[in-house]
Parts: structure tokens; C-alpha cells; sequence
């Protein structure tokens, strides 16, 4: 089971703090990513951790969002600053047990899914 948490309303400028832990599983992720889906739109990409360290952004959101994760596999924080009303939208968490080479951009580079928090940001 993967879980996401923190989604909310929040002015243009504003932040946001997103939390994810994937749980009940008999493995350990070797990695965690969060997607974004809008209205009408495909489910992008917007940030991964790989649990050796490595971090990879979305060009949309390099410089306002960061990835971490609490020092524990299996939990997966995303702080969102200056945000935008072109962020709005559900955001997912996704967790990875495969330890083979991947971009951890799509979609399919993931096993488990939560189902989403919304973030809207007001103009």
C-alpha cells in the first residue's frame, strides 16, 4: 500500500509539503517517484528519489520542488515552493522494487501506486 498525505489549496507563491510511505510490502524500494496528473491531461513526471541518493527533477520543477526521503525506505517527502497555478493537479506517489538501470520518468518504471492528493494553487 502506498499512501500520499499533505495535498491541499495554497496561493500562487505558496508551498507545500507532500509525504508518501509505502507500506505492507515484503520488499524495499529501491526507489520512489511522485507524478502529477491534471485534468485532461497524460500523468507526468515531477520528481524521483533513487534510495543510493540520486535525484531527478522534472525541468517544470527544478528549482521550486525537492525530494527527499526521512531516512527510511519506503517514505518519500516532495516540498513544493513557489508554486504555480500550472501545478495544480492530483499528485501520485510511486514506489519501485526493481533494482535494474531505469529513468524513473515514466510510468511503467513503477510497481505500486497511491491514489493521489490533489494540490490546487489559486491565481
Amino acid at each position: 500500500q502506498v499512501v500520499e498525505s499533505g495535498g491541499g489549496l495554497v496561493q500562487r507563491g505558496g508551498s507545500l509539503r507532500l509525504s508518501c510511505a509505502a507500506s505492507g510490502h515484503t520488499f524495499t524500494s529501491t526507489a520512489m517517484g511522485w507524478f502529477r496528473q491534471a485534468p485532461g491531461k497524460e500523468r507526468e513526471f515531477v520528481a524521483a528519489f533513487w534510495f543510493g541518493g540520486n535525484k531527478v527533477y522534472a525541468d517544470s520543477v527544478k528549482g521550486r520542488f525537492t525530494v527527499s526521503s526521512d531516512n527510511a525506505k519506503n517514505t518519500l517527502n516532495l516540498q513544493m515552493n513557489s508554486l504555480k497555478p500550472e501545478d495544480t493537479a492530483v499528485y501520485y506517489c510511486a514506489a519501485r522494487s526493481s533494482a535494474l538501470p531505469a529513468t524513473l520518468r515514466l510510468v511503467l518504471d513503477y510497481e505500486y501506486w497511491g491514489q493521489g492528493t490533489q494540490v490546487t494553487v489559486s491565481s
